[in-house]
């Protein structure tokens, strides 16, 4: 230690170092304190004010973030099957997919190979490297043994494969589409791009390696990645590819048969009860990337996660969505009322939502029940709630039960999510001529006699609170 002429005491090396040390940890832990201030449920949740849930911000919708999913992917979005999308982040923006490209190729090989396509192992595709289904130069398959060496173990060969194999027969019917089989295949991938209507993605091969002589402008988006799982499994053949696990195949080679054992990429099968696939990617560009569905029974959804932080994590980003979207889209029954009656005729008892005035009475009026008292709509709970909106029509004369007597509208965010015609639970006469002359005469004298010229209709229904955000705001 040494005294400098001024009397103040100069700092060693290991007095600066533990002063820094005190710093840095002053710091630390003021961080920390900031942090969990402003993000008391899950601290270090990657929860950001720009995820959009349903078509706004979760910043602007003010949801707590408890009440989002916590994903580490630095693109994602999560759609159902009718292509409703729940949640995005960036998930317009362009991205390199990797071996999710093998999802298109799957897709175009169904449909333009020809029936009793042979795929052919040629030696560029038996020497194509990276991830592989184990084949070799001269093997051959039928194309959904094909399918099942590229989908299953992410295989680069079968892709390339069944690229060569089925893009000679789109060159054959189209001459003048390309310069060889496998750019025929990749204009067809990029044709069926634009009939999903996919608004930012390029396909450069079948495989998705985007790296040395692959590289160039091949790209996507999460959003429309979650349209190409959307058609994927409406293909069964694909479906039952990829929600079966690891398999084996048998190849034709050297004039005898091979078994070849396939190993699933998909870890998410055996982490979550509802995964029924579809695809692994991962390249230095790309990063780990998945596309995945899940089925409840009831509601099938897809989620696409790109460019998360590790293998394992992608398949945790996935599960958060699923497991989130399927807690915040729920089944909401549209009869909610208390009242009921015996369809007339029917003995079925059914709940009456409301009563329409019958427009040629004074005071009378016929209930009403929705076309199909059990009808239920899902809806997404952070949109808000259901409101409904009943217009009656002009009913005279004879009613008889199941007669349409109006029509009920129900909104959720401006939007309609679900309508049922009204109609009649019961039996009423057509008024006779008597009833006639006095509702005519008292409707003449109503304004002397103030006398009721006709019923008031009425609604017994009333939607249910489905979402009480009294959380405290992100």
């Amino acid at each position: 230690m040494g005294i400098n002429t001024s009397g103040v005491r100069e700092m060693t090396a290991g007095d600066r170092n533990r002063s820094l040390g005190i710093r840095a940890t002053a710091l630390v832990c003021a961080l920390v304190f900031a942090f969990g201030i402003a993000f008391p449920q899950g601290a270090w949740a990657d929860v950001r004010r720009t995820d959009i849930v349903g078509t706004e911000t979760v910043g602007d919708m003010g949801l707590s973030y408890d009440e989002c999913p916590s994903i580490d992917a630095e693109r994602a979005v999560l759609m159902d099957q009718y292509g409703n999308v729940y949640f995005q982040r960036s998930a317009e923006d362009s991205a390199n997919i990797a071996s999710l490209t093998k999802v298109m190729t799957a897709i175009v090989a169904l449909d333009r190979a020809q029936e009793g396509t042979v795929v052919n192992v040629s030696s560029a595709a038996a020497a194509i490297g990276e991830s592989s289904a184990g084949l070799k130069e001269g093997d051959s398959m039928d194309l959904t043994t094909a399918l099942k060496a590229m989908l299953v173990p992410s295989g680069n060969d079968a892709a390339e494969a069944i690229g060569e194999t089925v893009g000679a027969q789109i060159l054959a019917s189209n001459p003048g589409i390309a310069d060889n089989a496998l750019d025929a295949f990749v204009v067809a991938m990029n044709e069926k791009a634009q009939e999903l209507g996919l608004t930012n993605t390029v396909y450069e091969n079948p495989h998705g390696l985007d790296y040395d002589q692959y590289a160039g402008n091949l790209h996507s988006c999460a959003l429309d990645q979650a349209k190409v799982a959307q058609c994927a499994m409406s293909y069964s053949t694909i479906r039952d590819i990829v929600s079966g696990g690891s398999t084996t195949i048998t190849v034709s080679r050297g004039g005898d048969t091979a078994d070849i054992q396939l190993s699933t990429t998909d870890s998410l099968l055996a982490m979550y009860e509802y995964a029924i696939g579809v695809k692994t990617g991962v390249t230095n560009l790309a990063g780990e990337s998945f596309m995945g569905a899940a089925d409840n029974g009831s509601l099938q959804l897809y989620a696409v996660v790109l460019d998360s932080s590790d293998e394992y994590q992608r398949f945790l980003d996935a599960q958060e969505l699923f497991e989130w979207g399927y807690k915040h889209i729920v089944s909401l029954p549209l009869a909610n009322t208390d009242q009921t009656y015996d369809m007339s005729g029917s003995g079925e008892t059914v709940p009456v939502v409301g009563e329409v005035a019958l427009g040629d009475r004074l005071d009378q009026t016929v209930k009403v029940t929705y076309a199909d008292p059990n009808a239920a709509v899902q809806v997404f709970d952070l949109n808000g709630n259901v409101t409904e909106k009943f217009d009656y029509y002009q009913v005279t004369g004879k009613v008889t039960a199941g007669q349409v007597v109006g029509k009920a509208t129900f909104y959720q965010h401006n939007q309609v999510v679900a309508e049922q015609d009204l109609v009649s639970c019961e039996n009423v006469s057509a008024p006779s001529i008597f009833d006639d002359i006095h509702t005519w005469w008292t409707r003449v004298t109503s304004g002397i006699t103030g006398a009721q010229t006709e019923a008031d209709s009425h609604v017994y229904n009333v939607m249910p609170t489905i979402n009480d955000n009294t959380t405290s705001a992100a």
